[in-house]
């Protein structure tokens, strides 16, 4: 497929803010598209939560920008004057193409509004790629928000059929096309079970089950932990490693290792999770654990594919189309009991090994190339539907 050269500015987030998941998936598009040889333009947030909406510790990075890519810090969340200032700007840099990541409601009436502003130019076509339509941890006014976010686009490009289909419930004329979340290929090689250990301090007569990520609600580790406490599991030499910061209070967590008295079973490493640390969790993991309650899609699952680690998620939103189960691990019911099942099958069956060979096949077809063909195609759809 032949991809025309376009002139194109991503709006989301990147550094300033820290790596991992939205901010770390848009740094590696922008190389993408760069490699296929477009002029690629971020515009990222000066202020993207106030600080009391903020889950976590510090929003920011501590690393110095990216010097291979043209960051500009420019959009203000909460300031409608800034949306208008940043709107203006983009209509008169005309780019070819404005991709916006989308991902929640609150960013709907920043980046709704700077979307409208730049169509009037009669040029620059908009695609939004979107996380989520519906979110997680709903509040009040999300519907009105999204609907006035979904008018500002010309097209969408979504990462699991479950978005796509929430997509056209809200407007069912909108072109849209799916595209599997690609791999986190950016946290370098991975590293051997022994050196990983060391660099954790973990003990090596013991298998570690990893859960991986800010820590939220609908992430679902209080049945995670409920599962684990089941009596069988005493009999296998295993830990689970929680990794990833407390997005919200920690009291019901440390409560279920109290009643199931696993003080000894599980691991908490609940600060944020550098990107030159990822490599030594995932090489310390026998199973990626992701036990949500809800879910579109999920990066963690992309860094288990990456490090070609076997993989559990429930089968919530997109997870079950991108993890086979019985093929490269489970996707299981979203329950207490599926997910104890699953991983009690893992550790008596030693799964490792045939799971693990067919990762290595199966993430193939989870690639940054596919993306930047899939916006390129959405872009040609658009363009003759402006030409009809």
């Amino acid at each position: 497929m032949t991809i025309s050269k376009k002139r194109i500015v991503l709006l989301g987030t990147t550094w300033p803010f820290r790596p991992g998941g939205i901010c770390t998936f848009n740094e590696r598009l922008a190389r993408a598209l760069i490699s296929e040889g477009h002029e690629v333009i971020i515009f990222t947030f000066s202020l993207q939560y106030p600080k009391f909406l903020f889950p976590g510790k510090d929003q920011y990075s501590d690393q110095p920008a990216p010097e291979d890519l043209d960051i500009r810090i420019k959009v203000n969340s909460v300031n409608p004057f800034n949306w208008i200032k940043v709107g203006l700007e983009l209509k008169k840099l005309k780019p070819d193409l404005l991709i916006i990541r989308f991902w929640i409601p609150l960013m709907a009436p920043a980046l709704g509004t700077i979307a409208r502003i730049v169509r009037t130019n009669h040029h620059t076509r908009i695609i939004t790629l979107a996380d989520n339509i519906v979110p997680h941890e709903k509040r009040m006014g999300d519907k009105l928000l999204t609907n006035y976010f979904v008018g500002s686009s010309d097209g969408f490009v979504t990462l699991s059929h479950k978005v796509l289909d929430d997509l056209k419930k809200i407007k069912s004329s909108i072109p849209v096309l799916y595209t599997p979340h690609p791999l986190y290929d950016n946290f370098g090689a991975a590293i051997s079970r022994e050196e990983a250990l060391k660099q954790l301090n973990l003990d090596p007569q013991y298998r570690y089950l990893l859960f991986f990520g800010f820590i939220r609600e609908y992430k679902g580790l209080d049945w995670l932990l409920t599962a684990f406490g089941q009596p069988e599991f005493r009999k296998f030499p295993v830990k689970l490693l929680v990794a990833g910061e407390y997005y919200t209070s920690p009291e019901k967590y440390e409560q279920l290792i109290r009643n199931y008295h696993l003080e000894e079973h599980v691991l908490l490493h609940t600060h944020f999770i550098s990107d030159a640390q990822v490599p030594a969790y995932f090489g310390a993991a026998d199973l990626v654990v992701q036990p949500y309650k809800s879910a579109t899609q999920s990066g963690v699952t992309q860094i288990a594919y990456h490090f070609e680690k076997p993989i559990l998620v429930t089968d919530v939103g997109g997870l079950g189309e991108i993890v086979p189960t019985g093929k490269v691990g489970y996707a299981v019911t979203p329950d207490p009991e599926a997910i104890a099942v699953a991983l009690l099958d893992f550790l008596e069956n030693e799964r490792t090994e045939v799971f693990t060979r067919n990762i290595q096949s199966e993430k193939a077809r989870f690639s940054w190339g596919k993306m930047v063909e899939t916006i390129d195609k959405l872009d040609e759809e658009i363009v003759k539907n402006r030409l009809i």
